[in-house]
């Protein structure tokens, strides 16, 4: 811990000096920072920073085993390596604080090559002086809307489930859009001291058509004068105990029954703040705040709503620091543009609003590096998510850090694209159940992962045994991901939907966060080893076969494959206390036909009677078994009936999953034994990729985009997608353009039970697209 405090505080002798800041939790990398933005409002500070990051990455690379005995050689090395990516960081604070944290900045930063500061909102003004002289760089204002514009934009593109609707009265509150793969044309209702209204029609296409002096300024006036309450989120507590009803006039007030004739609920605010003029009671501070808070709000509403339907726009997203993640004022604003709009226009809201600015003035400066050109993922590890809005949770969630929250963002390697194959990218949602919206399953899950948790921690110490610290990084890792673990039983809405891939991902991101790149490297490189010893015995049984036959071996071959899945503890527990547990073994574990999903009928079918496919594009699952004696057989029999094949695999590790390097190695080592392998591989008839993916699960809307092309070139007619993570989890519901088979061993028995069957059940899904 960093104590900062006792300088002077030149012509800012009101702002906190006394804040002690965890640099490890806060500014993050700050050694490595090399460009600065800064967005400074009435009341909140927002940083932005661009640094290196150095972690560790698993490499794996191929012995050359010329002239030696390979029979009890490793397949392949494996190598711990540093890396270096970049990462964006945005942290936001109190205006209270930012003398300190100048001072905190200052005293860590090491790279001398920044010499300017880009910065936007009336702070920029007046804390210019302030900046140029704490840090020793010149200050370079940028316009606050083009900022605005640009951070809305950079997060609509690259966050998922960055958008949500309010729903107050729905078991969901927060309900998370699909990023649509078009976000123009759009309204940016930004709500600051007054209301600027934003039509935005392209990247660089926009215009201001309206606004208000009625905003968070006139809420913030009003409410200091009413309550004599002088604090922005101290006015908003207020206003969550209050009842507006005792302060305000409603249609049933004015009308009586006959409200019903005018087709007007009465419960309806005729006059904001009516009941004062007849009413000789004192009216709590509560109820002010509340009544002023609906009137602005709705006041708010109704005009963008106007604007909206002028311009003929149906999507309005609300930011600004009125916002702030409030309830009310939230619900408030949504019912507006309902009822105004009649349904039509629907009121969004931004995860990360309080960052636009920030982001757009970080852009700005950053032009000269495309930061447009990358696509981008938030690294759940650093950030602190969206806020609690719950009274009982809230206070709590401040307290944490001071005020202070933080979000990030990694640069990805390749830029990510929608499957082309995809029937409706604007409707696709990977997951196949939402862990917001069913209280059972969350439950279920969260305890799951908890339950694992230390396994998962163990594994990790165990896959570095050279390295000293490792057991110390272990335990870190197991108690940031428990408290990730614990905010999301309060906060399940925190990183957008709650999802088994939100989950799996954000431990992944913690694992990496601590060093432990690839715990299961050494299980893979051993499984794979064992595996390949066995490739030619099974393609002998399989080539002996009579084809229909062949056809089932095939299927149940890729099936059996599938258990060997590291990932899930009916399986763990069984490959933990059964070393020689193996394909035949896994073959018996399977259930029979009929299957809890079975069209397998129809599969044999369509290849007894249909052309051969121009394509398949394979998503593979786990090393070893499942790719060498699963995948590989079944993509030879595509091959041989004259069908290419693309198959993709992760660009980096998750748990025992394949990875794209790793795939390499193993398709090198098959075609040395296979000519059907070695023929495509040389005719380009089998081509290896990398998903983009370092997940267990699959999102089809982000994959790389060399992948994307491929798929396009080669006319792909058929998708086949193996494993309970990307079949199931995820994928179980995703319709697409052509044929499609999705292939998985249910392992987990809550899973089975809930799609009712059992543990070891399985699902065989052939669709073919309607005409």
């Amino acid at each position: 811990m960093a104590e900062r405090g006792g300088r002077g505080s030149g012509g800012h002798g009101s702002l906190d000096k006394s804040i002690t800041l965890p640099p490890d939790e806060i500014f993050r990398n700050l050694e490595n920072a090399k460009r600065f933005a800064i967005d400074i409002g009435g009341s909140l500070t927002k940083l932005a920073y661009y640094s290196t990051v150095q972690h560790k990455v698993a490499r794996v690379r191929s012995f050359d085993h010329s002239g030696k005995d390979i029979e009890n050689e490793p397949l392949y090395e494996i190598s711990v390596q540093e890396e270096i990516t970049a990462r964006l960081h945005f942290i936001k604070f109190e205006n209270n604080y930012i003398e300190t944290c100048l001072d905190f900045i200052k005293d860590h930063l090491v790279n001398t090559e920044t010499k300017v500061i880009k910065a936007t909102g009336g702070g920029a003004y007046k804390f210019k002086d302030l900046i140029e002289k704490k840090l020793g760089l010149k200050v370079d204002k940028e316009d606050v809307m083009t900022c605005l514009i640009k951070g809305c934009n950079f997060l609509l593109r690259n966050i998922p489930h960055e958008v949500f609707a309010y729903q107050k009265d729905s078991d969901t509150e927060f309900r998370f859009q699909t990023n649509h793969p078009n976000i123009f044309p759009y309204l940016l209702v930004n709500i600051g001291s007054g209301v600027s209204i934003v039509k935005v029609e392209s990247e660089d296409k926009f215009e201001w058509i309206g606004g208000s002096s009625i905003g968070g300024g006139t809420f913030w006036g009003l409410g200091a004068l009413l309550t004599k309450t002088k604090k922005f989120d101290e006015l908003l507590q207020l206003a969550s105990k209050g009842q507006h009803t005792n302060v305000d006039m409603l249609v049933k007030d004015v009308y009586g029954g006959a409200c019903q004739t005018l087709g007007l609920s009465g419960n309806l605010i005729a006059s904001s703040f009516g009941k004062s003029t007849t009413a000789d009671k004192e009216f709590s501070k509560e109820d002010m705040a509340k009544s002023l808070l609906h009137m602005i709000s709705n006041d708010i509403g109704q005009l963008a709503c106007l604007y909206a339907k002028l311009h003929n726009l149906n999507k309005i997203y609300f930011g600004g620091f009125f916002i702030r993640g409030h309830p009310v004022t939230m619900r408030t604003i949504t019912f507006s543009i309902n009822f105004f709009s009649k349904g039509e226009v629907q009121a969004l809201f931004l995860r990360h609003e309080g960052y636009l600015g920030a982001i757009g003035a970080f852009l700005k400066g950053a032009e000269q590096d495309n930061p447009n050109q990358y696509s981008w993922g938030e690294n759940y590890a650093g950030s602190s998510g969206l806020m609690s809005t719950s009274p009982d949770v809230y206070p709590m969630q401040r307290s944490r850090s001071g005020t202070f929250d933080m979000f990030e963002m990694d640069r990805l390697e390749r830029p990510l694209v929608n499957l082309p194959l995809l029937k409706d990218p604007s409707t696709y949602i990977p997951d196949t159940v939402d862990l917001t919206d069913d209280a059972m399953a969350r439950k279920y899950w969260l305890t799951c992962f908890e339950e694992a948790l230390d396994g998962v921690a163990k594994r990790a110490a165990a896959s570095q045994p050279d390295s000293v610290d490792a057991p110390e990084r272990a335990e870190k890792f197991r108690q940031k991901y428990w408290n990730k673990l614990q905010t999301l039983r309060q906060q399940p809405f925190a990183y957008g939907t709650l999802t088994v891939r939100s989950l799996l991902d954000t431990r992944e991101h913690c694992l990496n966060e601590f060093n432990f790149p690839d715990p299961y490297s050494k299980v893979k490189q051993k499984e794979n080893g064992i595996a390949l010893k066995c490739f030619q015995s099974v393609i002998e049984s399989l080539d002996s076969l009579g084809w229909e036959e062949r056809q089932f071996a095939l299927v149940k071959g890729l099936l059996a494959g599938n258990v060997f899945d590291w990932g899930a503890k009916a399986v763990s527990d069984v490959l933990e206390c059964e070393p020689q547990f193996g394909f035949e073994e896994a073959k018996s574990k399977l259930q029979e036909r009929p299957w809890l999903e079975d069209s397998y009928s129809q599969w044999l079918e369509r290849l007894k009677e249909g052309p051969p496919h121009k394509c398949a594009l394979i998503f593979a699952d786990n090393s070893g078994i499942d790719i060498i004696l699963g995948v590989f057989p079944f993509v030879r029999e595509l091959l041989s009936r004259g069908t290419e094949v693309i198959l993709a695999c992760n660009s980096g590790p998750a748990l025992n999953d394949v990875t794209y390097s790793e795939s390499l190695i193993v398709a090198e080592r098959i075609a040395a034994m296979d000519p059907v392998i070695q023929s495509a591989l040389r005719e380009e008839k089998l081509l290896l990729v990398q998903t983009g993916s370092s997940s267990p699960c699959l999102d089809l809307s982000r994959l790389d985009k060399g992948l994307a092309v491929l798929v396009r070139e080669r006319k792909t007619d058929l998708v086949i997608i193996e494993g309970m993570g990307r079949a199931i989890h995820t994928n179980y519901y995703a319709a697409l353009k052509c044929e499609s088979l999705k292939l998985a061993v249910i392992k987990n028995s809550w899973l089975a039970d809930r799609l009712g069957g059992k543990i070891f059940s399985v699902i065989f899904k052939y669709e073919v697209p309607c005409k």
